[in-house]
């Protein structure tokens, strides 16, 4: 099987079996989905989402998190992990997302990454997610699950899958498969339990293929 022909059979399987993905972090604008994904980071969607309601109802917009302490904002998240560097990277980037950007969320990768707490997997969310751009999060789920179904080949390092996938899926579906293989690694393809028997592509699955022998 070539790769053209592997991405083809995985685009086919995804666009009947998952025809909408979407995040599920809950959100309602740019900021708070800027917010969600720098929570998320080493936590589950799952535990963000317990704590964002409450803290977008205070800080409601980048100005009134600009204007909080840490300590304040540490009150909300305290459930997440690391909640002391995540308020402190919360106010910082709400601080420069005023001071630079007039309060918006920029849809450039390298100018998001300025952003405290904003590191390229972040970046590359938002602007997949809110801007529809051809940019490629490679999270541990991305990571496991290109690997294994042999979308990125010889990747150490998660900016080397990032390459791989962007030159090998199409622009326009790029936001749809970073949800894609985040979805299937979380319900399916798990790390330790990948439930073979109920994936589509077990038959075209290099790491599947190996347990076999």
């Amino acid at each position: 099987m070539t790769t053209q022909e592997r991405y083809n059979r995985i685009i086919e399987y995804f666009t009947r079996t998952m025809p909408a993905p979407e995040t599920e972090l809950h959100y309602a604008d740019p900021f708070q989905l800027l917010v969600a994904v720098i929570l998320s980071a080493q936590c589950t969607d799952k535990r963000v989402n317990m704590v964002t309601p409450d803290l977008f109802r205070r800080f409601a917009s980048p100005q009134q998190m600009a204007a909080a302490e840490p300590a304040e904002v540490y009150d909300y998240i305290k459930s997440v992990s690391y909640p002391n560097n995540k308020a402190k990277h919360l106010v910082g980037m709400a601080k420069m997302l005023v001071a630079e950007f007039g309060g918006i969320v920029p849809d450039d990768v390298e100018q998001l990454q300025r952003l405290p707490g904003v590191g390229r997997k972040t970046a590359n969310v938002i602007a997949a997610v809110v801007y529809n751009r051809p940019a490629f999060a490679v999270d541990t789920h991305v990571f496991r699950v290109a690997a294994r179904l042999g979308l990125a080949v010889d990747s150490k390092t998660p900016l080397e899958t990032e390459r791989q996938l962007t030159a090998n899926f199409p622009a326009e579906l790029i936001p749809d498969a970073h949800h894609w293989l985040i979805l299937h690694g979380r319900y399916t393809c798990k790390a330790k339990t990948p439930d073979c028997q109920a994936c589509g592509l077990s038959d075209i699955c290099v790491w599947y293929s190996h347990q076999k022998k």
